[in-house]
Formats: structure tokens, sequence, C-alpha cells
């Protein structure tokens, strides 16, 4: 059985279990995504593209 999940959902998820179970504050989460959004309108935007896809696919056991 195959199941996708999105990206976003995952790394959600993950922020919610840090703040719930590890004590990380709020406000930390928030301004981790504001520079995560800001950094997405960068000239480093395209290599972090290609990485996370390239990363999904390593993890997937897809390859071209």
């Amino acid at each position: 059985m195959t199941v996708s999940l999105p990206l976003v959902l995952v790394l959600g998820l993950i922020a919610w279990g840090a703040v719930k179970f590890l004590g990380v504050r709020t406000w930390i989460v928030v301004v981790i995504a504001l520079f995560g959004f800001l950094l997405s309108r960068t000239f480093m935007a395209p290599a972090i593209d290609s990485g996370t896809r390239d990363g999904v696919d390593v993890i997937n056991g897809t390859h071209d």
C-alpha cells in the first residue's frame, strides 16, 4: 500500500509535535516558518527546491 502525504503536512506535524512534546515555544516555530517563507524568495530557492526533491526521492526510493 502506498500512502502519499504532502511535505507541508509532515512538516506541520513535526512542528506541532515540537511545540506539544519538546516544549518549543510557538513564537519560535512562527519565526522559523517566516524565515523559510522569506528564504523562498531569494536566489537560494532553486537549490532548496531541488535538494528537497532529491531528498524525497531518496526516501521514496525512486531514481531516474
